[in-house]
């Protein structure tokens, strides 16, 4: 009993992380705010949202690596310090080259912090445990994503200035960083010598682990692209403002955070790769009724579905990787974390499909493609919650 209370104690800064992890996606409505403020193109508004996750490519591996030097709590608090950096900056002033230089920090904060923070996590919490205490993080990360279009709304419509979600989310972020700068986490020590470029792509050249890094390129690509594009389906289909159409976005989160909720009950008791199989199918149904539909409820109810079906993918697959590797846990992670690029290269490939199209549906047809992979990985998952 004293040792369950030692570790929720721990737990407790290391999910004050992971709701500063949320702050990413505040990126979807910022992006539509800023979109409608330099009245920007879809395609050209997506770029500010592929900026924020293009890092991912770029910073994941290099973080693997640096967490073997200095370990994954300081690296943790190395992102928590370039979060607050990225958030001060539109408080400071406001236009597009500004903002660029936010969105590119915030993209890279946030791909230092999911590289260390979700190892650190193990450091805490049993084999058996990891898949569902992953999911519970993403649980209080996506409450972070469900509140931010509420809080910029709220911001928008009382004062004028949406941007006063940047400072919120500056506070949380502060004390996250005070929280785990004062407890201590033991940490496995890294034996041997670290691992180099080389080694670390080669681990792709495994079939789990490439089959892990794409699922989750896919699973991230939907992720953003429905936080995105829901606002402008709805406005697109429906024929409503930006202001009343902000709102699908919170549906969205509200939904991917009952998802993880009920994800870190669901994966500590029952069959994983079962609750894969579920999840993929009711994510495809999601997507072919935001291609069908025309009515508002119905939209909706598409926006919830996928939001609640696609919140437990992510610590499904990066549980499979490092779980099936666990003596390269650093490098796994960072593999695993610079799939999240997807989240840079669907949101693109969406805003040229829409502005083709003439409509939302080109977008939506990017992210059945990603659906399609899914599917086709869910005789792949393995039960790793089970003895």
């Amino acid at each position: 009993m004293e040792q369950k209370s030692h570790t929720l104690l721990k737990l407790i800064p290391i999910m004050l992380a992971f709701f500063a992890m949320g702050f990413v996606d505040l990126v979807g409505i910022a992006t539509n705010y800023v979109k409608n403020d330099f009245a920007l193109s879809d395609s050209v508004a997506n770029l500010f949202t592929s900026m924020v996750f293009f890092w991912f490519l770029v910073c994941s591996v290099p973080t693997g690596m640096l967490m073997n030097k200095i370990g994954r709590r300081k690296t943790v608090l190395l992102s928590l310090f370039l979060t607050a950096i990225a958030l001060i900056i539109p408080l400071v002033d406001y236009n597009l080259p500004l903002m660029l230089i936010s969105f590119s920090l915030l993209g890279i904060s946030n791909a230092v912090m999911q590289v260390s923070l979700n190892p650190l996590l193990s450091n805490i919490v049993s084999d058996k445990k990891l898949s569902s205490a992953l999911t519970f993080g993403q649980f209080i990360k996506a409450i972070a994503s469900f509140v931010a279009p509420i809080i910029a709304a709220w911001g928008a419509l009382r004062f004028d200035n949406w941007r006063l979600l940047f400072g919120v989310f500056l506070i949380e972020g502060i004390i996250a960083a005070a929280a785990l700068w004062f407890e201590k986490i033991k940490e496995e020590e890294i034996t041997g010598r670290p691992s180099t470029f080389r080694e670390c792509f080669s681990l792709l050249g495994d079939t789990t682990v490439l089959l892990c890094f794409i699922g989750i390129i896919c699973h991230v690509g939907i992720d953003v692209g429905t936080n995105v594009s829901a606002p402008r389906i709805i406005m697109d289909k429906i024929g409503i403002s930006l202001t009343e159409a902000g709102y699908a976005t919170s549906v969205y989160f509200l939904f991917r955070t009952m998802g993880c909720l009920a994800g870190t009950f669901i994966l500590a008791n029952f069959s994983t790769r079962r609750f894969f199989a579920l999840s993929i199918t009711l994510l495809a149904a999601g997507m072919l009724g935001l291609m069908a539909f025309k009515t508002t409820t119905a939209l909706y109810v598409c926006i919830a579905l996928i939001g609640f079906n696609n919140a437990n993918l992510f610590p499904i697959m990066f549980s499979q990787a490092i779980l099936h590797m666990p003596d390269k846990k650093n490098e796994i992670s960072g593999l695993m974390i610079m799939g999240i690029f997807g989240g840079a290269v669907f949101p693109l490939v969406m805003g040229l499909a829409s502005d083709f199209a003439g409509s939302q549906n080109g977008a939506v047809a990017i992210m059945g493609l990603g659906v399609v992979y899914l599917l086709t990985i869910i005789g792949r998952v393995r039960n790793t919650n089970r003895n």
